[in-house]
């Protein structure tokens, strides 16, 4: 038994069973006694505290990871699932985490993070590694649940959406990298792309685009490297470079810090060196760039920050029972190190 039964035996829509199992004030009184007596007679969601059927908040955040690989020694992933545990916990609240591995084919595991949110279980939903757009989190938004989702934007009007969005200023970090490789005399740049189905994939590139063309660089599509967010893929796409047996670019920069030691790799592996031969810059500051051979200049982002103002204006979202959309804007700064050269020195 589950919504979808409910709402057939009781003749209304899954989204109104949703909304009655949550208590909200925009059922008529006849339509929630219906679905409630359907609810009782057939002993839906057992596991659903009577709390939470009258209507309180359980004071748990669902935290919910996206990935396609495994997130155990992933430093970035730990770092952001630390910080929304310590800034929940400050704030009175537990935290139930899932990973999720494809949606498009983990259906399983979708069902299980649905059924999170229709048994009441979770106040409202924290998503990291969506796609943009994904299908079954919009969905989620549509019934009326309350969510925040990391590497997205509002994409039109939200007015009535329980929607939070962090959106990293991605055309930003890039002329912050360009401009610091154009000031060390490069003009022979290259880009290794991120995972294209995410938002930050996109607007990388784009950012990457409009800062060539405000520098009057050209786009040399050699060098332009498809690839996603790992540092298998930064390897990859160097060696598929050094197959083609093309001028390399003086210097490449990666769509994260991962991808760059990817790179760094390859190109060591090949014989090259980094920066005499080809400059990298990474994005994101993992705690392991200021270590790296050599030392990795990066776009850094302050991901610790950044996961407790989302988590904090989700609790608050939550308690107030506040509609609207909020819109959240990561900033970047440069730390350089010692991955570039300048070619104005001899």
């Amino acid at each position: 038994m589950n919504a979808s039964d409910i709402a057939k035996l009781a003749g209304v829509s899954r989204s109104t069973v949703s909304r009655v199992v949550n208590n909200y004030a925009n059922v008529p009184p006849e339509t929630r006694d219906k679905v409630m007596r359907v609810i009782e007679a057939y002993n839906y969601v057992p596991n659903m505290s009577a709390q939470v059927m009258a209507g309180k908040k359980t004071k748990t955040l669902g935290l919910f990871i996206i990935s396609h690989g495994p997130v155990a020694g992933d430093f970035v992933s730990n770092m952001l699932i630390t910080s929304v545990i310590e800034q929940a916990s400050h704030q009175g609240y537990y935290v139930l985490t899932y990973i999720v591995g494809d949606p498009s084919t983990d259906q399983a595991a979708v069902k299980k993070v649905n059924d999170m949110f229709y048994q009441g279980r979770v106040d409202g939903g924290l998503f990291i590694g969506a796609a943009y757009g994904e299908p079954f989190i919009e969905s989620l938004i549509a019934e009326g649940y309350q969510a925040a989702i990391i590497d997205q934007d509002l994409n039109g009007n939200h007015a009535e959406d329980k929607r939070i969005v962090a959106e990293y200023d991605n055309h930003k970090g890039m002329r912050l990298a360009i401009d610091c490789l154009a000031e060390l005399g490069h003009r022979k740049i290259g880009v290794i792309k991120g995972d294209m189905s995410r938002l930050s994939g996109v607007t990388k590139f784009e950012g990457f685009q409009a800062a060539m063309q405000l520098h009057g660089l050209p786009v040399v599509q050699d060098w332009v490297l498809p690839a996603d967010f790992s540092e298998q893929g930064g390897k990859d796409a160097i060696i598929r470079l050094l197959e083609q047996q093309v001028p390399l670019p003086t210097a490449i920069i990666a769509a994260n810090d991962s991808v760059a030691f990817g790179a760094i790799t390859a190109l060591q592996g090949a014989g090259l060196k980094v920066p005499e031969d080809v400059s990298v810059i990474g994005f994101d500051n993992h705690v392991l760039s200021a270590y790296h051979n050599p030392p990795l200049t990066t776009v850094a982002v302050d991901f610790e920050g950044l996961m407790k103002t989302v988590t904090a204006s989700l609790i608050r979202h939550i308690e107030s029972n506040e509609l609207g959309s909020e819109r959240i804007v990561i900033d970047y700064a440069l730390i350089e190190r010692q991955s570039c050269r300048d070619l104005k020195q001899p």
